[in-house]
Order: structure tokens, then sequence, then C-alpha cells
């Protein structure tokens, strides 16, 4: 008997309250609206970027390929959790069905390692143009370039599928309510109904591993890159380089920051508020500061997003 009951009781969850951001209906609206307007620009900005590098042939060079592949990706890391975030604001059960759940677990984190992987190739990149230049346009060949672009994305999407079957077969038997706007495998823990370490250490494993593999490599690309940029002699060839990589690094810093936060420690008991804000960071405000970042700081992208939208001026003028 206790067995069926049980079994009944597993299958008792077939979908999740995402709590959101709580607060009145005015505050909702507001959230909505400022949340709306993100998504809009990250949508605009990282879509020029990807017309710039389609469209302009100075362009077609590995590091802005690799640029405009990111940026395409960004456009599709923000999309797997912004419209499920506003109908969210919008709605007054605030449901997810359970398989929802997890497809957009799985899109999401699935779509963040790939940025993962991107970020370290684009580092060594920038380690081969600058500490070995004449090697460089043998080495980072067109097809070389097309084979770590295929690499990133496929392996991105082959990362994840064990862990979400690992927490999707656990008992979820209530309550139901998920103190996040995202399905986030802490939350998700939190609600199983039997203990589970050996799968929590898994997958807190297993993520530390994608965060720190990438990064540990970037760190390694730049260190090298440092050494040999302070070899310069002279100061204007130091500031060339290091202009070359400031941005990177720059979106590096945001996004693995507020990532090590969140996933590294798991342990650490953020509180849920905490969880939200840091999670809206790397996943909502970094993809619109991205296309900033790249284009306030690269002459030949500002050329091209000129280009671009002198171009669309024109056809919507004709």
């Amino acid at each position: 008997k206790l067995t069926h009951f049980y079994l009944f009781m597993i299958h008792t969850v077939t979908e999740f309250v995402l709590l959101g951001f709580p607060g009145h209906r005015e505050m909702q609206n507001l959230f909505f609206f400022l949340i709306l307007v993100v998504y809009i620009l990250t949508l605009l900005g990282n879509g020029a970027i990807v017309c710039a590098v389609k469209w302009d042939k100075q362009l077609h060079t590995p590091m802005y390929i690799l640029l405009g592949n990111f940026a395409f990706l960004e456009i599709w890391y923000v999309s797997s959790t912004v419209p499920n975030l506003l109908a969210n604001f919008l709605s007054e059960t605030k449901t997810i069905s359970f398989s929802g759940c997890f497809c957009q677990f799985y899109f999401f984190f699935s779509l963040g390692t790939t940025e993962c992987f991107f970020l370290s190739v684009m580092a060594y990149d920038r380690y081969l143009a600058i500490c070995r230049p004449l090697h460089y346009p043998t080495i980072m060949t067109g097809r070389f370039c097309a084979n770590l672009i295929s690499a990133c994305w496929v392996s991105g999407f082959l990362c994840y599928p064990v862990p979400i079957v690992l927490i999707s077969q656990l008992p979820f038997c209530g309550p139901n309510i998920i103190d996040h706007f995202v399905c986030d495998p802490g939350p998700l823990f939190a609600l199983i109904c039997v203990p589970a370490p050996v799968i929590k250490l898994i997958c807190y494993t297993f993520n530390s591993m994608i965060i720190f593999g990438p990064f540990l490599s970037i760190l390694g690309s730049y260190t090298l890159v440092l050494r040999a940029v302070l070899r310069v002699p002279s100061g204007a060839g130091r500031h060339k380089a290091f202009s070359t990589c400031g941005s990177h690094l720059v979106v590096v810093s945001l996004f693995y920051g507020t990532l090590m936060v969140m996933y590294v420690s798991p342990t650490s008991g953020n509180p849920a508020g905490m969880q939200k804000i840091v999670t809206l960071v790397y996943s909502v405000v970094t993809p619109l500061l991205n296309p900033l970042i790249y284009s306030l700081r690269n002459k030949d992208m500002k050329n091209a997003l000129r280009k671009v939208l002198g171009g669309l001026k024109i056809s919507q003028s004709t």
C-alpha cells in the first residue's frame, strides 16, 4: 500500500508555478515593460551585428565570424527565458508544464554552455592573432574556424541531456512552487521528495567543470597574450593589441562573474532574491550589453553597422 501511495504521489506534479518577481499588479506591469524593452533592444543589437558580419565582406574574417555567431547565439539565449518571463508577468497562475519546465532547462543551459565554449574559442583566436601572427592565416583557416564553430554548437547541446534526464526522473510530489523565474536545478532539487545526494553532486560537479574548463582555457590564452603584449616595445603597439582583446575581456568578466556566483558554490545558500537578480544579469542584461561593448570599442564593427543602418534607411525610403 505504501508503495502504491508513493507511486501515486510521484505523479501528482504535472506543472510548476514560477513565482518570478513578486509585487502588486502595477509593479508587475512595470517589470513587464522594462524587460520587454531590454528584450527588443537585445534582439536589435545582436541582430545588427549578425547582419553586419553577413553583409560586410571586410568582416569575413575568423574574429568577426566568431563574433557574428556569438551574437546569433545571444539572440537564442535570451529568447530561451524572456518570452516565458514576460508571459509570467501577465499571468495570474504563473504555471509552466512539467515538460515545458525541463525543456526550458535544457535550452537555457545548453545555450549557456555553448556561450562558454564560444568565449573560449574567441580567446584562442585572439591568442593566435597576437602571439603567433605569422602563423595565424595558416592555422585559423576558414575551414578550421567553421569546425570550431560547429564544435561549440554541437558540444553545447550534447552536454545536458544526461543531467536533465537524471533530475526529471526524480520524484516531485509537491509542493510545486519554484521561487525563481526560470527552471533552475537548485530550486528543482528543493522540490524532490527523496534525498538525492549523488545526483546533486553529479550535477554540481558537472556545472563546475563546464564553467571552469572554458574559463581556465580563457585565462591561459590571455596570460600568454599579456606576456606577449608586455614584450612589445612601442606603446602604440601595446595599445593596439590590448584594444583587440578589451571588448572580449569585458564580456568574459560580466558573464563568468555572475555565473560563478550562481553555480560554482551551490551550497552557499544564496537567498532566492539574490539568485533571481544574478540570473537576470547574466541571462538578460549581459546579452543586451554585449553588442554595445563590441561595437563601441571596434572601428570596423562601427563602420559596418553604419553601412547596415544606412542600407536600411535607403531601402525604407525607396
